[in-house]
């Protein structure tokens, strides 16, 4: 399958490949999209071109978009609703420039467009790395810790545990990132567990996929 990645830093592509490889269980061609983002809104910003580009110029299935949510409001279940639309939830929100792009291309390269997957990581993508490792370290805790304005941990500290600094170099970062998402790939059960609104969405855009595939076919 021919995927495109696009997230907030090389390094969070690199281990978001490793997770959507384990979900579909089986390697990836990875596609480059025609646009690099760095860091959020930027990834909201360059998503359009991004799409028009895969849409147009590739043979892109689809694109995979992950973002932290920072301290955003967390994608529930409630935001699952049909028509339901959270404008300060960024996974709503990446989902509706999604919705509004493609609805204006027509079909192209014998596909009707490329299949969408958003995920957002809770509050940042290291959480996703120290799952399985810091009980404490979930999607509950966070939310909580917003509705009693005291979050259980800080980004920065989320860093400071992967990485051992707060200031890590790319091939650090992607090292210390490779080593903690490859303890999932043979099962992301416990990560979609701990993460369900952020991880969970991923992974139901992705299963998704294969049926998209399987009703063409």
């Amino acid at each position: 399958m021919r995927v495109a990645l696009l997230s907030e830093s090389p390094a969070d592509e690199i281990a978001v490949k490793v997770l959507v490889e384990a979900v579909l269980g089986g390697p990836i061609a990875q596609v480059q999209p025609a646009l690099r983002a760095r860091g959020w809104p930027n990834v909201a910003q360059v998503l359009p071109p991004v799409l028009r580009h895969l849409h147009f110029n590739t043979n892109t299935d689809g694109l995979v978009v992950v973002v932290d949510s920072d301290d955003s409001v967390v994608h529930t279940t409630d935001h699952e609703a049909e028509n339901y639309f959270h404008p300060q939830c960024r996974l709503c929100q990446l989902r509706a420039v999604y919705r509004q792009t493609v609805k204006k291309l027509p079909p192209a390269r014998g596909r009707k467009r490329v299949l969408r997957c958003v995920g957002v990581a809770v509050p940042a993508v290291e959480a996703w790395y120290l799952c399985g490792r810091d009980e404490r370290v979930t999607e509950a805790a966070w939310l909580q810790g917003q509705e009693t304005g005291r979050p259980p941990y800080t980004r920065a500290e989320l860093k400071w545990r992967v990485y051992g600094t707060d200031r890590p170099t790319l091939p650090h970062e992607i090292e210390c990132a490779l080593r903690e998402v490859r303890r999932h790939r043979h099962d992301i059960r416990r990560l979609e567990g701990d993460f369900p609104g952020g991880f969970g969405a991923l992974v139901r855009d992705l299963r998704d996929w294969h049926r998209s595939s399987s009703n063409e076919n």
